[in-house]
């Protein structure tokens, strides 16, 4: 489980002023009002940096950090990400998991191994996940009720019951 979630990767600078052009990588764009302080980076090398204020363009984040004065430094972070520590990361309900907690997750159906969580498409309608077996063959699992039956995030471990044909 990682200890910190992507929220936002930096796209450009906005304006000379240090303002920071950001896709957000979160369900609710919005989430970036509640915040005080996030951690920006990859994953092998964070700093941690204030949020002066925030503003919203079509489907841009306008982001503004305490610590970047300028057009300059605001360069120095384009394509780095924006992340956030657990401890402020929205509460999900029952059953429901951060995608990047199920990426990784091996999948078995009645003991057998079927593969691993390589990726998951977000339809609208319910996800779908990316799983690869032995072979490299990627099979797509529905995430719904009726299929997902089980999961563990400490064990790294989804059971599923596969509808009908869809291993064929």
């Amino acid at each position: 489980m990682n200890d910190f979630l992507q929220v936002g990767k930096i796209v450009n600078t906005h304006g000379v002023k240090g303002e920071l052009k950001v896709i957000p990588l979160t369900d609710d764009p919005t989430r970036f009002d509640d915040l005080e302080d996030v951690f920006v980076g990859t994953d092998t090398s964070m700093n941690i940096v204030n949020i002066e204020s925030v503003k919203y363009f079509k489907n841009t984040v306008i982001i503004k950090f305490k610590e970047v004065l300028d057009m300059n430094d605001a360069l120095k972070l384009k394509d780095q990400y924006i992340y956030i520590d657990r401890k402020n990361a929205v509460k999900l309900p029952k059953d429901t998991y951060f995608i990047c907690d199920l990426i990784g997750l091996e999948v078995f159906e009645d003991g057998n191994r079927i593969g691993e969580i390589k990726d998951i498409i977000q339809t609208g309608s319910n996800d779908v996940y990316i799983v690869k077996d032995e072979e490299n063959k990627e099979i797509l699992i529905p995430a719904l009720k009726t299929v997902v039956k089980a999961v563990s995030i400490e064990n790294k471990r989804m059971e599923v019951s596969l509808p009908e044909g869809l291993l064929d």
